[in-house]
This record gives structure tokens, sequence and C-alpha cells, in this order.
């Protein structure tokens, strides 16, 4: 764990010059460049000898001739992004309004902000309750839309929270998920069509889409009236999953249809709509396989969707590139992945390289449009949570709650730090080509600033000398064994 003061401390530190040799190749470059140089660079080691650590090495004056040579393709132009982040949750918000006011700006400033901070540019909150609120409810819990209002935890916890971060980042990109319609618009199936009063499982009753589709409307309705704009939403958190706290079960001609009701009012309002929002292998369910894809064939439907959202809780990631293959005018977007006590979630040496194989890199190298992580933050006990949701998962930080200041970074934290602090919303990922190895992952992309981005997994035990070129320049940096380190620089 480190004091909040430390991490104040390292956090301004990677904006002063580092006391650490340059790793250029020019014996005329200084032993101390000023930190960016030609390039800035963060890296973060497993074991944490370095910490998301800024670093700067010049471009080399010498002929390239490095064996390690990788070469940025901008000509090979693949997905733009739309940004990388967190979960604001109703346990998010409760632990970060535990904290006192400045500590919790200086966090959130060192985690969203773009020129003072690693830049996080996207957010998921839940439409009504996740199985990380404080209690289960919509914002329609007395039969009939006209009752519709924002409740306690959007009106105490989430909204304050949102507001603060988006003064410190008024680009923030806001996602939209439900975990349940209200209860009054639930039965048990569509043939029988009996109320269904559970938090758990149940069907939205097909005679409810319109008024369900209101419901989203005036959702957004109210957060834009708070001075929160929403970027886009799924029609429904984890369609398939029948188990979780507050849920509902959404098969593909289910949704197909609600969105023909939702479409035009999120068209109207300027909203995006991602679908399925789930896992790579649909539960194996046979019927739900390639779920996405079946409501892209129904012409009425597609127009309405932006493209697909997935998790990782089952399957591989290379349903991502099967689906773009599938629907290459769709977008891809990675919205949910949590580390917990089942895999090592607090362990650096466990989860960092993986994560950022799997997650970071691994959704962006298979055309997804940015990633985001499950709950910003937890406290050391792992809550709030609730009976029913997740008591097992962590933050990407944990905070004390014996303090409400004494912060832990986990590796979702670091992993979108990695990515953010260097890929910008509306980058294009680029190709590269070059040297490979097996141990090596990495991602190159042209931001619209008229920078480039590089982001490197190196898997090795040893560090590596790895020379990266974007055609005319090239720049020579030695990459820490099993390490992630992100390079940015201008373009000439």
């Amino acid at each position: 764990m480190i004091n909040m003061r430390n991490l104040a401390l390292t956090f301004l530190g990677c904006f002063t010059i580092l006391a650490a040799c340059s790793n250029s190749d020019d014996a005329e470059t200084p032993v101390t460049p000023p930190i960016g140089g030609d390039v800035t660079i963060y890296a973060t080691t497993e074991s944490l000898t370095k910490d998301l650590t800024r670093d700067g090495v010049y471009f080399s004056k010498k002929d390239n001739m490095a064996p390690t040579n990788i070469v940025l393709d901008p000509a090979t132009r693949y997905q733009d992004m739309e940004g990388f982040g967190v979960a604001i949750t109703g346990s998010t918000c409760y632990n970060l309004l535990l904290m006192t006011p400045p500590d919790r700006i200086k966090f959130l400033t060192e985690t969203f902000s773009e020129t003072s901070g690693y830049g996080f540019s996207y957010i998921r909150i839940a439409i009504g309750c996740s199985d990380f609120s404080l209690s289960e409810y919509t914002c329609c819990d007395t039969e009939g839309i006209e009752n519709f209002a924002l409740q306690n935890e959007e009106t105490k916890y989430i909204i304050p929270i949102l507001k603060e971060i988006l003064a410190i980042n008024p680009t923030i990109k806001i996602l939209g998920s439900p975990w349940t319609c209200p209860l009054w618009m639930k039965v048990n199936n569509l043939s029988d069509k009996e109320p269904f009063h559970s938090w758990t499982n149940g069907q939205l009753n097909p005679d409810y889409y319109g008024d369900y589709a209101t419901y989203f409307a005036k959702w957004v309705e109210a957060f834009k009236a708070q001075g929160i704009n929403i970027y886009a939403v799924t029609p429904q958190n984890e369609p398939l999953n029948r188990q979780n706290s507050a849920s509902l079960y959404m098969s593909w001609e289910e949704q197909r249809d609600f969105v023909k009701e939702l479409g035009p009012k999120m068209e109207s309002l300027g909203v995006k709509i991602y679908a399925y929002d789930h896992n790579y292998n649909y539960d194996n369910i046979e019927d739900q396989q390639s779920y996405p894809t079946k409501i892209y064939e129904d012409a009425e439907a597609s127009k309405y969707i932006t493209g697909a959202a997935y998790h990782n809780y089952g399957g591989n990631r290379e349903e991502l590139n099967n689906i773009h293959k599938a629907n290459p005018e769709k977008s891809l977007l990675f919205t949910e992945t949590s580390i917990g006590t089942w895999n090592s979630g607090r362990d650096l040496r466990k989860r960092l390289l993986e994560d950022m194989r799997e997650v970071a890199l691994g959704t962006a190298n298979n055309w997804c449009k940015g990633a985001i992580v499950w709950n910003l933050m937890l406290d050391n006990d792992r809550g709030p949570n609730r009976e029913g949701g997740c008591q097992t998962c962590y933050g990407a930080v944990d905070i004390n709650n014996s303090d409400y200041k004494t912060i832990t970074r986990n590796s979702h934290y670091y992993i979108i730090a990695h990515m953010s602090t260097v890929v910008k919303p509306g980058a294009i990922r680029i190709g590269t080509s070059g040297y490979t190895d097996s141990d090596l992952t990495y991602s190159a992309f042209e931001n619209p600033d008229g920078t480039y981005a590089f982001v490197l997994v190196n898997n090795n035990d040893q560090k590596k000398k790895i020379t990266i070129s974007d055609g005319s320049r090239h720049f020579s940096y030695d990459v820490p064994g099993r390490s992630v380190t992100s390079y940015r620089w201008a373009k000439k």
C-alpha cells in the first residue's frame, strides 16, 4: 500500500526530471535528459521497481542497424479509438466521498486529467442499480413511466463524483448500462407473461418496450439536466446472465425488437447504442451464438446500432476478430473485466502482464475502440458489496477503510493508465513491421494531435533493447524485463 502523500509525491515526480540514464545510443546525449526528451516513456515493472515511472530518450543520430527494430506503418490503418477507462459504481462513489476533498481531487486529477494525470477517458455507469450499488433499485420502481425519477444513489453519490471528474476532464465519454428493468415490466417468460417481481432473472414484457425506451430517454435527459452528457448506452448488461443480483435475460431476438423502440429515442438525443455487452462465448448458449451479428441482419434494428460490447468472463478474445470480419462496418468496445480473489487480483506479478496482453492490447489488436475495467475503487474489504453480487472482486484501486487515504493500485489501474496516457481519443491504430518475439506484445497508434503512441509488453525475464522507428527517425530503449512501457512522440 502507498500513503496518499507518497502517491502525490510519486505523481509529481512523474513530471520532474528523473535522475536516470538515457537509453539513447548517442554518446553526446546528456546523461539525464529533460523529461520527455524527444520521446516520453512510462514504464511499470511487475515488481514495481518502476511504477508508471516517466523517462525520456532522444532520437538516434546513427544509422539504424538494430536487429530488434520495430517500424511503424502509418499507411496501414485500423480502427479509431474512443478511449480507455473505468466503471464508476455506487460502491466506488461511496468510497471516494469518504476521502477528504483534497485527497479525492488529487486522486481524480491523477486519474482523469489530460494535462496533470493519466488521462482516463471513458466511464461506464449503471442505469439504475448494479451489483456494486448500495441497494437494489431502478429509477421507476412505482408502476407507471410517469413515476420516473433519479434516486438517492444518483443524486447523492454518482452525480457529484461525475461532476468532479468532468471538471477535471470535460471530454470524458460516459456509457450507461442497465442491470435490470423496473420489476413491474418483468415477466417470467414470453409465453406465460406472468408478472415476475424479482431483481434476479426474468424477461422484459414486450408490452412495455415503448415504456422502457422512454425510461432510457428520461434517464439520459435527467443526466443532461445535471450537465452530464451520455455518450452511449447498451440495452442490457450481460443479457444472458440470469444469476446476477440484479439481472434481466434478453435474447438476441428480444434485444433486436427492443432496439427498434429504443433506437429512435437515442438517435434523437445523439446517444450511440452498443449491442450485447456480455461474454465472448455467449455463455455457451447454442442459439445465442454470434448474438450481435444476428441483430445486424435486421436492417431496421441494425441502423440504430453503432456496434457490440464484450466482457471476458468466458470464451476467447478471438471472437472480437470473428465479429469484426463478419461486420466490418460495426464498431467493437470492451466494457467489463474484473480482478478478484479467484485470479490473484492484487498480485501484480500474476496479473499485470496478462491483463495488458488480454485486455488492454489484446482487445485493441482485435478491433476494439476502447476498453473499460470494472470498478475504479473498492475498499480493502472488497466493498461495499451486496449479497448476490461479487463479494470477491477488487477495484482498479483499493482504499484502506481505516483511513480512506491509503491507496493500493492494482493491475487494472496500471493497464488503463498505460494506454490512456499515450493513446488519445480519436487515435488510429496503425500497422507495424519488423522485429517480433513471442514474449513481446505491442501496438502502435497515430494520435489526432500529430503524435505517435506505442505500447509494449515485455514478458521476457531480462531487459531487452528495442529500437522503434517511425520511418524517418528512430530511438532505442532498454525495456525492463517483465514490464509494460508506453511511448509518445511528435511526428516529424
